[in-house]
């Protein structure tokens, strides 16, 4: 029971936005997972700045922060700037990758890299040391409520390989589909992190489903 739990506030009700983080606040999640979306990275528009440093003013939990979006590099010193715990960018998006993930460090955050699910772990190999974790996309980016990938298993388990060849402490994160079926499965192959959206905010009791993904 040593893995984190990052409930996606994509799957919140935005009508009651307060009243669905004061419960986060209230249950064991560990982070907030926050997914920003730009409309050409992939093919949806979530939220930006305005609505993410207002949420920080009323959680106090750290904030996992998920850009889906192109050139993440221009927006390091904003995240930085409404607390971000960790930064979290894609492989896909990024050219110099190794220029990002210096940026972020040097703003005092946390450095996540995600991987779309065709995107191969290998291309991890050179900069995994250098990564405080690693998110796995389950499902392809955009939408909430999409069907887990089951591949994305066996990426789990080549890229715990990979930490411990390479002897670092990464964290493993996925996202996409975790429900307590594929939270299991993931975390026994290796998952450090869940992330569930539909999953906690659709049920009827979301506090309780968090306190179960906590329980696997």
């Amino acid at each position: 029971m040593s893995h984190l739990v990052s409930p996606s506030l994509l799957s919140a009700d935005f009508l009651h936005l307060q009243r669905d983080v004061e419960m986060l606040n209230d249950s064991e999640a560990d982070w907030l997972h926050l997914d920003v979306m730009d409309g050409v990275f992939v093919p949806n528009i979530s939220f930006g700045f305005p609505i993410m440093n207002l949420l920080q003013s009323i959680t106090d939990k750290p904030l996992d922060v998920h850009l889906m979006i192109v050139q993440p590099e221009k927006f390091v010193d904003e995240v930085a700037a409404m607390g971000a715990h960790i930064m979290n960018v894609h492989y896909e998006a990024c050219t110099h990758l190794n220029r990002v993930v210096q940026a972020i460090k040097a703003k005092g955050m946390k450095v996540g890299v995600t991987l779309n699910p065709h995107t191969p772990v290998a291309l991890l190999n050179d900069i995994i040391e250098e990564l405080d974790m690693v998110l796995l996309m389950s499902v392809n980016p955009g939408f909430g409520g999409q069907k887990f990938i089951q591949n994305t298993l066996s990426k789990v388990d080549e890229l715990k390989n990979l930490i411990i060849q390479k002897k670092t402490n990464t964290l493993i994160e996925v996202d996409g589909g975790v429900d307590l079926n594929t939270g299991k499965l993931l975390v026994d192959a290796g998952a450090d992190v869940l992330v569930a959206g539909s999953f906690v905010f659709s049920s009827e009791n979301p506090r309780e489903k968090i306190h179960q993904l906590k329980m696997l």
